[in-house]
């Protein structure tokens, strides 16, 4: 058996310490998924590196997805190619144009 050494086990779980997730309060008909009731109240629960612990509450879906993924002042701007209009293809694959 391959065993993980013990520092990379423990770095790996303290990566976990401070992550957040959202909980529904609402217990009707034991819905499990965050979009099937996405007007219910929420805690929020922080992984303390033992166990979830209360971190707040929010109203909704919408207020709880905006304090787990703050959104950043600006959007990274992305560099797209310019681009350029297709060649004609020449494989077998390619449907023939009307006309030809």
């Amino acid at each position: 058996m391959d065993d993980e050494a013990l520092s990379d086990w423990a770095e790996r779980r303290e990566a976990k310490i401070g992550r957040l997730r959202a909980v529904p309060l609402a217990s009707d008909d034991g819905l499990k998924g965050s979009h099937l009731n996405p007007d219910a109240p929420r805690v929020i629960q922080r992984w303390n590196g033992y166990a979830w612990e209360p971190h707040g509450t929010v109203p909704n879906l919408a207020e709880a997805q905006r304090l787990m993924r703050p959104r950043d002042e600006e959007p990274p701007t992305v560099a797209t190619p310019e681009s350029r209009p297709l060649d004609a293809g020449r494989g077998r694959h390619r449907k023939p144009r009307p006309g030809e």
